[in-house]
């Protein structure tokens, strides 16, 4: 299937996407631009506050090609990076509206997302083809998607920005 010559990202699908995240359990939908089989993925990735995203990393056969892009476009989005142990190593605020509007995570660094602002988005771009069985190494600290546990943590990782100011993009 042959994509469209030109596909327009504009404050509409910014809107719908976040009306599809807000009506799924998981608060989070992706709009991909890449087909399944591209050599590189990019995307929309709208996060609503409350979605748990697992801290996890990528690693690819190939050194250097497990990296991650993410840039902020619509309201803030909190990124957290953790040692080997789970901890918190690196903590920052990307804000459509701040300083700091997006990150390169290099290949292999355990991270999650933080919805910050209602309807959040984010342009992804990472090394595709995409495998879904192998695009993602969880850390195994972290409770499971869906569960008490992970909601409980997801409101503890966001009360860590809100406190700080951070969805003003100064953290």
């Amino acid at each position: 299937m042959q994509p469209p010559p030109m596909r327009l990202m504009d404050q509409a699908l910014f809107d719908r996407l976040g009306e599809e995240a807000l009506s799924r359990p998981r608060l989070r939908c992706n709009f991909n631009l890449h087909q399944e089989q591209d050599s590189v993925q990019r995307f929309l990735n709208v996060l609503q506050p409350g979605t748990y995203v697992r801290p996890h990393r990528h690693c690819r056969e190939r050194l250097g090609e497990g990296f991650e892009c993410f840039v902020v476009l619509q309201g803030a989005i909190g990124l957290l990076v953790f040692d080997e142990a789970g901890e918190i190593r690196q903590r920052e605020t990307l804000h459509s509206l701040g300083p700091l509007r997006g990150v390169e995570l290099s290949e292999g660094q355990f991270h999650s997302l933080v919805a910050l602002e209602p309807a959040s988005v984010m342009f992804e771009l990472k090394q595709g083809p995409y495998q879904p069985l192998e695009d993602k190494d969880f850390h195994p600290g972290f409770p499971l998607e869906g569960t008490a546990e992970a909601q409980q943590q997801e409101r503890a990782w966001r009360s860590l920005f809100l406190a700080s100011g951070a969805t003003e993009g100064d953290d």
